[in-house]
């Protein structure tokens, strides 16, 4: 944790302000330690304060020993009213992205008497978290393990007249008998047609024989993340099914073959994007290839073909490529991958092969 908040200091000259106040969870953990649902860091060149309300003062000093805790009662003017008095802070950051209007005009009315100016700050701790070390990606692995047991599991109780509820549900139950602290997002199993819907939510339609059927199931395990997406055919497959799911296991594998530190992350997204606009599919593969996985589970980098990220050694992101076809289904194959500094490795395990035996 020290070392993380001394590369965030080194980032606050360039900011131009004298402070700032980190109030996105994730961030707040990062950086800190502290697990509580509540609290904020007022972080400058010289001091790391964490402000919490009575539930969480003992837990912030166990879990975050660097920082001086305070204690505040869910407002935190007063916290920011003595801290811009003691360090005579004159410009105070803060993350324009997960503070609300109505904080800030709150903040503002008390400040601006004094002097201070509240400076929108977006992506400070974000950059920082999108390079893990080995101790992030241990947990990410941990995350990924119990995905992939979990989906293994649930494909040895698939029957016919099962309903997409009652796999997201066998999914869930799984992963936290596996020993997920829990989901990294709903788990999305859609089958036949609703396959054709990136992000389908389980419905009562029930699996028939033929039908695609696709898992996009992600666990977490001590506050980190994982992502992982998985299509088959349950019984015979037809011709256009092996089709289209072997060009986006070719997307797939182009992908990870430009992904290196130093490219940019758009490159990785277009070497993709262009196995599957040879095939005659470019019109249904609508999102990005890839993002970033960590404390949440979209994160940076963005693989996108706008991404202005570049890849680096320590990144943690995904792989997943798809075709869309509405009225028939669709196929996407996610891998969820580390870059070390001369190769890419899968850390997913699950198996891809395409067709299930009935």
């Amino acid at each position: 944790m020290k070392s993380r908040l001394e590369r965030f200091r080194q980032l606050l000259a360039d900011a131009g302000v004298d402070a700032v106040v980190i109030s996105q969870p994730e961030n707040r953990r990062y950086l800190s330690g502290f697990t509580g649902s509540a609290g904020y860091l007022l972080v400058g060149p010289d001091f790391a304060v964490l402000a919490t309300d009575f539930r969480y003062t003992e837990q912030a000093q166990q879990e975050a020993p660097d920082f001086e805790i305070w204690r505040i009662d869910g407002s935190l003017v007063p916290a920011l009213r003595d801290l811009t008095r003691r360090r005579d802070v004159r410009r105070l950051g803060f993350e324009a992205h997960a503070v609300t209007y109505q904080t800030y005009r709150e903040w503002s009315r008390y400040l601006r008497g004094r002097g201070v100016r509240l400076v929108p700050l977006r992506g400070l701790v974000e950059q920082l978290r999108a390079r893990k070390d080995e101790e992030e990606i241990g947990r990410i692995r941990k995350a990924a393990e119990i995905t992939d047991r979990a989906l293994a599991a649930v494909l040895e109780t698939l029957k016919y007249g099962m309903t997409e509820r009652e796999l997201a549900w066998q999914v869930e139950r799984i992963m936290r008998e596996l020993g997920a602290d829990g989901l990294s997002f709903t788990p999305i199993v859609a089958t036949g047609p609703n396959a054709a819907r990136p992000h389908h939510r389980p419905s009562d339609r029930r699996l028939q024989p033929g039908d695609i059927i696709l898992f996009d199931i992600g666990a977490g395990f001590d506050g980190y993340q994982s992502d992982l997406t998985r299509t088959f055919i349950f019984g015979r497959p037809e011709g256009k099914f092996l089709e289209v799911w072997r060009v986006v296991a070719e997307a797939n594998e182009a992908a990870r073959q430009a992904a290196r530190p130093g490219v940019p992350a758009a490159e990785v997204d277009a070497a993709a994007r262009e196995v599957i606009k040879a095939a005659g599919y470019g019109e249904n593969f609508g999102h990005g290839v890839g993002h970033g996985v960590g404390l949440v589970v979209h994160e940076a980098p963005r693989l996108g073909p706008r991404s202005e990220d570049t890849l680096a050694a320590g990144m943690v992101f995904t792989i997943e490529p798809g075709i869309y076809l509405p009225g028939w289904g669709g196929v996407r194959t996610e891998d969820l991958v580390v870059l070390h500094d001369h190769e890419v490795e899968v850390i997913s395990q699950a198996p891809k092969f395409p067709v299930l035996e009935v």
